[in-house]
């Protein structure tokens, strides 16, 4: 007989679950995102929040900043320990790069470390269906399980050979997974460009999400623009710690009324702030959300995630890449090419010269309402529920 929305609690082997009895439950749903950057786990809140509204149990993985994170957010949802990639980037394109080749053997082990990791826990705790934000080992043979990404095609500073071999490898893993969802509008070029709508594509199911972002705008909060400039702070290190370095060189001598958000969460050491400039170490997303509505300007790297939540409360923006992230680099200059954002080298960075810039800058700001989210989490959680 079908349970609309439950179903029995069976581990793989169809037993009941250790010290749970056999009987009809929620669905439950793990979702673990990558630890590069907060951006994988911030926008995993929405989805987050949509499964919990679709009464699911729903239960979080990761480490150090996105555990933070997550259990700041969500404190009421259960948690397991599931270790990161742990990439480090250099102080340079160079150097990055040439880290990146030396953590490759490194990550390979830590996919397949954390597909085993997967096997056990499903055998432990019975979920129903994985959703992982480009974590590639999290793939399972019978267990419903979807990769996020909004990165199909893989910018290469190698050209395009290296392109189309990096495609291939990306998505001989993805096509592991039962379908993928992407964080970006159907129709392209949409916010991503060519990252999302690649002219070849991956052999499973993909379903476009629309932007994810956890913010909205709050009416009345955002004209009078009670702060000139939020300024968020992300990334991996060391690169967070040396814009942080610049960013607090330049603020010093700014006039007006800044917030920097340090990307930090459970960080204990604290920068103090004076009447103009607020530092924080980390702000909810409520808390965020409020002061990205205040900001007449908002000053980030160029990660997606940040990007979708810039795009959906309409703000001007200046975009600092990660140097050497090709992701980043790609975006910066897309965005920046369709006027949507201002972005700026991380190199000779100056907050006073960039914001003389911003001024004559003719922002065009894409308007993009394509909610896509809550039809495919329904329709996946109503799949897993038969």
């Amino acid at each position: 007989m079908k349970q609309e929305n439950f179903k029995i609690a069976r581990d793989t082997k169809g037993k009941s679950p250790a010290g749970e009895d056999p009987v009809l439950r929620k669905p439950r749903i793990l979702v673990a995102p990558l630890d590069w950057g907060l951006g994988h786990a911030t926008r995993c809140i929405p989805i987050i929040n949509g499964l919990s509204a679709l009464d699911c149990d729903v239960w979080l993985a990761g480490d150090g900043a996105q555990e933070e994170l997550l259990k700041l957010e969500f404190p009421q949802l259960r948690f397991l320990s599931l270790p990161g990639y742990r990439v480090k980037y250099g102080q340079s394109r160079i150097a990055l790069l040439w880290n990146m080749l030396v953590q490759s053997p490194r990550i390979l082990k830590m996919i397949r470390h954390e597909h085993e990791w997967l096997e056990e826990k499903i055998n432990d705790y019975s979920f129903d269906a994985v959703i992982s934000d480009n974590r590639y080992g999290l793939y399972h043979p019978t267990v419903p399980c979807v990769f996020i990404t909004h990165q199909l095609a893989i910018k290469s500073p190698f050209g395009k050979w290296s392109e189309v071999l990096l495609r291939k490898r990306n998505y001989s893993y993805i096509s592991r997974f039962t379908e993928c969802w992407i964080p970006d509008v159907q129709q392209g070029p949409g916010l991503s460009g060519e990252l999302s709508h690649p002219a070849k594509k991956p052999s499973i199911p993909l379903k476009y999400l629309g932007p994810l972002s956890r913010m909205e705008m709050i009416d009345g909060v955002s004209a009078g623009f009670d702060t000139d400039l939020l300024i968020i702070l992300s990334g991996p290190e060391p690169q967070r710690t040396l814009l942080e370095e610049i960013i607090i060189n330049d603020i010093a001598h700014y006039p007006g009324r800044a917030i920097v958000v340090r990307g930090l969460p459970g960080s204990l050491q604290l920068i103090p702030s004076t009447n103009t400039i607020k530092f924080y170490n980390h702000l909810s997303a409520p808390e965020l959300n409020i002061e990205m509505n205040r900001a007449g300007y908002v000053i980030s790297r160029s990660g997606y995630s940040t990007i979708m939540d810039i795009v959906k409360l309409g703000k001007k923006s200046i975009l600092i890449p990660t140097p050497g992230q090709t992701e980043q680099e790609y975006l910066g200059r897309y965005l920046h090419e369709k006027k949507a954002a201002l972005c700026i080298p991380q190199k000779g960075f100056s907050l006073s010269s960039a914001l003389q810039a911003a001024k004559s800058f003719s922002y065009s700001l894409p308007v993009l309402n394509e909610p896509g989210l809550e039809t495919v989490l329904a329709q996946f959680v109503g799949s897993i529920s038969k």
